[in-house]
């Protein structure tokens, strides 16, 4: 698994089991713009597993949480691990898979976190725009195959 980011020797960082998506429609890839004001950040759908979740579990949920898109995991391209901060300053190294995903359907009324807005951005966007190296990786990774 490669590991992202560079930790800060004085923080003890939080190892949290994550999956994130990479939905395409129509030559773009599905993000979230996460509204924090001047601190507004582009992510890739997905987040934290709960309790005893599966990645796969855990994409399907976070997709709908933040998007209102159902999707189906198809097959995990890429493993791997990011050092950061949460919003709330919680030091933390995401760790675990990034899925290739199918939509299914879009309900906006389904999505839950108010401060995440669907947006669908060029492949090559979302490489420079993405908060994360990890995620940006997993784009590359995509585009490299050609898929």
């Amino acid at each position: 698994m490669l590991q992202f980011g560079v930790p800060d020797s004085s923080l003890d960082y939080l190892v949290r089991p994550t999956a994130f998506g990479l939905v395409f429609h129509d030559g773009k890839l599905a993000c979230v713009r996460v509204d924090r004001g001047e601190g507004s950040y582009y992510d890739l759908p997905g987040g934290a597993l709960d309790g005893d979740e599966t990645e796969q579990q855990a994409v399907v949920r976070e997709f709908v949480e933040e998007t209102g898109m159902t999707i189906r995991p198809v097959s995990r391209i890429v493993e791997a691990a990011q050092y950061f901060r949460k919003s709330d300053g919680a030091p933390v190294n995401n760790t675990g898979g990034v899925w290739i995903a199918e939509q299914l359907a879009l309900d906006p009324a389904a999505k839950v976190e108010d401060d995440h807005q669907l947006v669908w951005l060029h492949p090559h966007t979302a490489l420079n725009e993405l908060r994360h190296d990890a995620h940006a990786w997993a784009v590359a990774v995509w585009l490299r195959r050609g898929q």
